[in-house]
């Protein structure tokens, strides 16, 4: 019995001390645990509330408005309107939302294809959804409230005049980066800078709450240009129409308002519209006005007279010899020969030989200094992306066929702005003032050759529209002049193709006050005409008579229009 009660004694004295251990642990672990609790909740309460920002508190940009670019009026011919991208975390996609199909629907997408992509993407935190989605789209795919499905407003390029001036404006990729034309030119102050604005979101990356702008997006600088969209869709149509009616493969038309050096249309057909990125064709891209280069035959003649006439040595009334002269292996003759004609009549018919002694009897080094002052071989604009310098060699390398056969326009090309930019100096009282593709920025003008210079040129450019090659040219009402080219083509062996041409003309308008200068480009017209008389000269007739209506420009001496053709095929 003694035995039994000191067992039971012994038992109840370990349960004792088992109990206090017991109890000693669990009081030590809740002492941890509310040290712990205090430490973190306010000690260290920072480092929670940041983890928890973390996971529901994002910094993300504002995406920055781009310039607008207006015209001289400030009509607009490239905004930005809002869109926004829609993204989604292909981590916590539940493809059994019944809400995907409604997505789909509302994206014209494949709703198998858009869960497939998904899918696929699982490794990835981030997949775009559908970039550039309009707002009224987006709004509606907003009210599905699906879960982990991201919205970021960002802008998107328009062009509202599209392919009337795509290709002078160029575009902007998906990012609004310029990559094309004035677009590309000006990409540094039309794009803006981003800003970064705190928002709150909730454990299925929606967007709950602005909590503040960290740093204000800065719109980029909006942009005008000399252009004038009225006179643009003038050139464009005219253009247009006329590659139709001669069936010809490309043109280009230049516009200028001579005095200011400013560039009022730029056209080229054919052409493409800038919204439509999704097709583009890099061939119609082109700004072909400005790009490409050209041999310009006889339209070339005025600012070869321009030298002899300024030297001294010649004046309208001079007596030249048409006869065919012969240099080296090569004949240089008309298609009928004039013999001994004034100045005035050289280029009123257009004769090559009689502008081939005039080029010869010129100091070169004199006349290659004249010519790139009139801004051959030389950039035209302050950096159009490819713009072309054309080519005037230097005139170490002319050689006597070579001086001979530039002065009627080959061995020499040009491109359709750099005619127009030295038509402008003709028009200027023989002042070089730089063209421009920005309003009122009135560039420096520097003399090329004497005003009385000019005047006679002006006069022999009106003669040859009223009795010489440029006859349908002419425009009711006003006194006009310019001059006719009509080049060939270089074949693919070398030489001149016999049956591809390029037809010219270079104008100006009023003669009594220039105020406009038009450059006509037609590419190998195959219609019933390809003399520069017949094709381009009817083009400026159309741009101009419009555009001296539009710009309330008065008549000083009414001339009516001849319906002729041009009694020389020599231009």
């Amino acid at each position: 019995m003694k035995r039994a009660a000191e067992t039971k004694e012994e038992i109840s004295r370990r349960f004792v001390v088992r109990s206090f251990w017991v109890f000693g642990v669990f009081v030590f672990f809740s002492f941890f645990l509310v040290v712990r609790a205090t430490y973190l909740q306010v000690l260290n309460k920072d480092f929670l509330i940041e983890q928890g920002n973390l996971r529901q508190i994002r910094d993300i940009n504002i995406a920055a408005y781009r310039g607008t670019i207006n015209d001289r009026n400030n009509k607009p011919l490239a905004i930005s309107i809002p869109v926004d991208t829609i993204s989604i975390n292909p981590k916590k996609f539940n493809e059994d939302d019944i809400k995907m199909k409604q997505l789909s629907v509302l994206l014209g997408r494949d709703h198998e294809e858009l869960i497939k992509l998904i899918k696929n993407s699982k490794s990835k935190s981030f997949l775009y959804i559908e970039r550039k989605v309009s707002t009224n789209i987006s709004d509606q795919i907003k009210l599905l409230n699906i879960a982990n499905l991201d919205f970021k407003r960002e802008y998107e390029r328009s062009y509202p005049a599209g392919e009337i001036i795509s290709q002078l404006l160029g575009l902007t990729n998906i990012d609004e980066e310029g990559k094309e034309g004035v677009e590309l030119q000006y990409d540094a102050s039309l794009r803006g800078i981003p800003g970064v604005k705190r928002i709150l979101k909730d454990d299925h990356n929606r967007h709950i709450e602005n909590i503040k702008i960290i740093k204000s997006p800065k719109s980029g600088t909006d942009l005008t240009l000399s252009i004038d969209l009225r006179l643009q869709h003038i050139a464009h149509r005219a253009l247009e129409r006329a590659i139709i009616e001669n069936k010809a493969s490309s043109g280009s038309v230049i516009l200028v308002d001579a005095p200011r050096g400013e560039i009022l249309a730029i056209a080229n057909h054919p052409t493409y519209d800038n919204n439509e990125t999704f097709s583009l064709n890099p061939e119609l891209m082109r700004n072909r006005a400005i790009i490409d280069m050209y041999e310009p035959g006889s339209s070339i003649k005025p600012i070869i007279l321009a030298r002899a006439i300024d030297s001294g040595l010649y004046d309208e009334t001079s007596i030249i010899d048409t006869s065919p002269i012969k240099i080296g292996p090569k004949t240089i003759k008309d298609d009928r020969n004039y013999g001994d004609i004034d100045l005035t009549t050289v280029l009123k018919k257009s004769s090559n030989p009689g502008m081939s002694r005039i080029g010869l009897s010129l100091e070169s080094a004199a006349l290659w200094e004249m010519m790139s002052d009139f801004g051959f071989g030389s950039y035209v604009t302050d950096g159009f992306p490819g713009e072309s310098r054309g080519r005037l060699h230097h005139h170490t390398e002319w050689g006597e066929i070579g001086k001979a056969t530039m002065s009627y326009g080959y061995g020499i090309t040009v491109t359709p702005i750099q005619l127009a930019q030295a038509y402008s100096v003709i028009a200027n009282n023989g002042l070089y003032t730089p063209l421009s593709l920005r309003k009122g920025l009135f560039n420096e003008s520097k003399r090329v050759i004497n005003e009385d210079t000019a005047k006679t040129l002006l006069r022999m450019l009106e003669e040859g529209v009223e009795d010489g090659t440029s006859k349908k040219a002419a425009v009711n009402g006003y006194r006009v002049g310019g001059k006719t080219g009509t080049a060939w083509k270089t074949s693919g062996t070398g030489g001149y193709s016999t049956d591809r041409y390029r037809s010219i003309f270079a104008g100006i308008a009023p003669i009594d006050d220039p105020r406009l200068v038009a450059v006509v480009f037609i590419e190998e017209p195959t219609g019933k005409f390809h003399y520069g008389g017949d094709v381009a000269a009817p083009v400026f007739s159309e741009i101009i008579s419009q555009s001296l209506q539009l710009l309330s420009i008065p008549p000083k001496g009414f001339i009516t229009k001849p319906d002729l053709v041009a009694d020389n095929k020599n231009d």
